[in-house]
């Protein structure tokens, strides 16, 4: 995914669309406030490593975060701004979400349609309805507008 000669920005991060049955793989983020989205469901994934392309450091993050790295995965677009690019892949998630081990996060859970469009879903571990972070939401609608899902 090449970036425009003139894009400059601070911090690159590779994250992934797991695609399950028409669900989505999302993790629910530490409550930590010193986190960019703390208690907010977002991608799997993260920051870059000097040198390191993104598709390299995706399945690192996804290796260290789930223990799971796709055969394949696809690139899907990116988004950016002055301060952080966002490298944005997709994937089918082909193990049960019970094989996963959730090594970073604070829950995990397989997202509707639906739940993305209302942008909230509950937690069992947090024991509570937790939003999901703006720009994770608008990259999962972008993707369903290109990738429909029967609902």
């Amino acid at each position: 995914m090449p970036l425009p000669p003139s894009f400059q920005v601070q911090a690159a991060v590779a994250i992934a669309i797991l695609h399950q049955d028409g669900k989505f793989l999302m993790q629910l983020r530490d409550d930590i406030p010193t986190i960019i989205y703390p208690g907010y469901w977002a991608f799997f994934g993260g920051h870059l490593e000097p040198g390191e392309l993104p598709e390299e450091g995706l399945r690192r993050e996804l290796a260290e975060e789930i223990g799971y790295t796709p055969d394949r995965v696809e690139e899907f677009t990116w988004y950016g701004d002055s301060q952080l690019i966002r490298y944005v892949y997709h994937a089918p998630l082909t193990v049960p979400i019970e094989a996963l081990e959730l090594n970073e996060g604070w829950d995990m859970g397989l997202w509707t349609p639906e739940d993305v469009y209302r942008g909230d879903r509950y937690s069992a571990k947090a024991g509570q309805v937790r939003p999901i972070g703006p720009p994770h939401q608008r990259i999962l609608i972008d993707y369903l507008k290109r990738f429909p899902v029967d609902r």
